[in-house]
């Protein structure tokens, strides 16, 4: 692209619409996901040159082409675009070449009505082959007429046949039509109303119902007619029986009308509640996401599948990025029959396109499907490809040794933590939580405590900042069953590692207060006589002012001394790097002098004393600083 930009702009004298396209390219590449980004890349990609055509040089064509497949590779559901793409083709390169975008685009949103709904208008002005038009329109059909805003569509559908005065393709399109509840139902349904009157019998019911309505007729007796003193039964002629068929016909369309007039009612509340029918990066409010969760509880119930599917599908436009629903979808479908290549295809859709990298679960979902497939390779591979994203990831790394244990054994799973444990790619964090993973196996797996505890007690030493780790190690040891015989021996490995976690450990404050108050609560429950006294000790500690925190303030101290931190206070007193004279203090004066001078400022009169509020903010402060608040 460098090279493009040199030789397009003649070297250093870059056009202002080059230089924007350069930054703009700069922006989305730094950053994939700024769709704001991406915006002003494609507007400056149809800046260059003055705006591409024919005669555009083949660098700016081709640059503006990796724009838009970059784009919506990464963007696939906004369909405006796809539609800019193809007129952008159709302008530089023909027919062909935009009918090329276009099936791209509704491959990748096939439930766009608006893009069908291009595409069909475009097919209509560039083909002249109606046969082909026709299969196109009826590929869109399949795929967004049951759309509740469908009706741009169907009139477009609609329109086609017009130009070529097929009124009988026009009947059998409304009669489609007049069973789908939509928006604009009832505009068809009297259009369709009027044509039958002038129609074919043929054209209006399907052949048998056409036969009973037939029968029916027939078998009726005719209708007497006075005649002076006497009543005459006329034979009906054809003319008559057709007339009545067609009453009867009507009817029956009336009773269509009324059902589908029923089931849009029921549709209407939640439809007119979707106030962003389309796909957009912004979030949508919980009103909508409730609103959705209604629509699809209802299409469940009514039972429809074709209906149901359609939904999901719709719904997964605007809440492409909520995995919750892509993981409704999938376990409904997985409730029917024989569907496990759609599952299959919407955790796909799901993990390769749409769900963040960084929400993992639904891809794990994905592997936890392949595995009950019997496809155990892609199961790993799926593990696999979220690490090379996300390496270290806790959650990816267990599953995939979970993964291993059921499908190779222990051994298997226990080699998936050493490899990634000793791999550079995780940090200390996540090797402190796959050894306790690792401890973990060997203990509920195995069944061996021991081998568990030596791989916590190896490696505690490594972990001092992991919370994850110490927090499953104070678990295992409290944990492990009792009786009064060994409880002395528990309760001094658990006292152990509660004193590791407390003077050794480099976890934050609040983690340290939290683990301890677990082990206070054992010592009243399960403790021995002289419990209370170290409850009461430890609730000093952890629960009292700072300048009782004993172990705190050893922790603090370079050389673990509690007066060291103590006299650090002292010296600090508020403001860091102001001595203070104990002396002076002793004799009245003010201690912050020195201070004030310093700043220029007047120094409190030697006679007052020290605010007793600001003595009182030594503690606080010093906490702060220390990282203690």
């Amino acid at each position: 692209m460098s090279d493009y930009m040199a030789s397009a702009t003649g070297g250093d004298d870059m056009k202002p619409e080059f230089a924007e396209y350069e930054k703009a390219n700069r922006a989305a590449m730094e950053d994939p996901d700024d769709f704001d980004a991406w915006e002003k890349l494609v507007r400056a990609a149809e800046h260059l040159e003055g705006g591409l055509n024919r005669n555009s040089s083949p660098q700016a064509i081709s640059a503006t082409r990796s724009v838009f497949d970059r784009f919506l590779a990464r963007f696939p559901l906004l369909f405006g675009y796809w539609k800019k793409y193809a007129d952008l083709e159709f302008t530089i390169a023909g027919t062909e070449a935009a009918e090329m975008v276009y099936e791209r685009g509704v491959a990748s949103i096939t439930n766009s009505v608006d893009l069908w709904t291009n595409y069909c208008g475009f097919k209509v002005e560039t083909s002249h082959d109606p046969d082909v038009i026709r299969e196109l329109f009826e590929r869109g059909a399949n795929s967004v007429g049951l759309d509740f805003l469908a009706h741009p569509f169907w009139d477009k559908y609609i329109e086609f046949e017009e130009r070529l005065e097929c009124e009988d393709k026009i009947v059998a399109i409304l009669d489609r039509v007049i069973h789908i509840p939509m928006h604009q139902y009832a505009r068809y349904f009297e259009r369709f109303r009027q044509l039958a009157q002038s129609r074919p019998l043929e054209e209006l019911l399907p052949s048998d119902t056409l036969a009973q309505f037939r029968q029916e007729v027939i078998a009726e007796p005719p209708a007497a007619v006075q005649a002076g003193q006497q009543q005459m039964k006329i034979e009906r002629g054809e003319l008559e029986i057709e007339r009545e068929i067609r009453v009867r016909i009507d009817n029956f369309h009336l009773e269509i009308f009324s059902r589908t007039q029923t089931e849009t009612t029921k549709r209407w509340t939640y439809e007119s509640e979707i106030k962003r029918p389309y796909f957009h990066v912004n979030e949508l409010d919980e009103p909508q996401l409730v609103n959705w969760r209604k629509y699809l509880d209802f299409e469940e119930v009514e039972g429809d599948f074709t209906r149901i599917q359609f939904l999901y599908e719709r719904c997964l436009v605007t809440c492409a990025f909520y995995d919750e629903f892509w993981y409704r979808y999938a376990r409904w479908m997985s409730a029917q029959e024989g569907k496990e290549e759609e599952v299959r295809n919407i955790y796909q859709r799901a993990s390769m396109t749409f769900v963040p990298i960084t929400r993992t679960g639904i891809r794990l979902q994905y592997a936890h499907f392949e595995e009950a497939q019997g496809r155990v390779d892609m199961s790993r591979a799926i593990h696999e490809a979220v690490l090379e994203q996300l390496p270290g990831h806790i959650e990816t790394i267990v599953s995939w040794a979970n993964l291993e244990r059921r499908q190779g054994g222990l051994d298997a799973a226990i080699a998936i933590y050493r490899a990634q444990i000793e791999s550079d790619k995780c940090d200390i964090y996540a090797k402190g939580a796959l050894t306790a993973e690792w401890a973990r196996l060997l203990w509920k797996v195995k069944g061996n405590v021991e081998e568990a505890r030596q791989v916590y007690q190896k490696n505690h030493h490594w972990y001092l900042d992991s919370r994850y780790f110490w927090i499953n190690y104070l678990q295992f040891e409290m944990e492990q069953p009792t009786n009064a015989e060994i409880e002395t021996e528990n309760a001094a490995r658990i006292r152990q590692v509660v004193d590791d976690i407390r003077k050794k450990s480099h976890l934050p404050p609040m983690t340290i207060r939290d683990l301890t108050h677990f082990y206070m609560v054992y010592l009243l429950e399960r403790g021995g006589k002289d419990s209370a006294k170290e409850y009461l000790l430890l609730d000093r500690e952890v629960n009292g002012p700072f300048s009782v925190q004993s172990v705190n303030k050893a922790k603090l101290a370079e050389d673990g001394k509690e007066s060291t931190t103590d006299r650090r206070l002292m010296m600090e007193n508020g403001h860091p790097g102001v001595e203070i004279d104990e002396a002076a203090i002793v004799r009245g004066e003010n201690p912050y002098t020195k201070y004030f001078q310093q700043q220029g400022e007047q120094p409190v009169p030697a006679s007052s004393q020290v605010s007793s509020n600001i003595l009182g903010d030594i503690e606080a402060d010093a906490l702060w600083r220390l990282g203690f608040c």
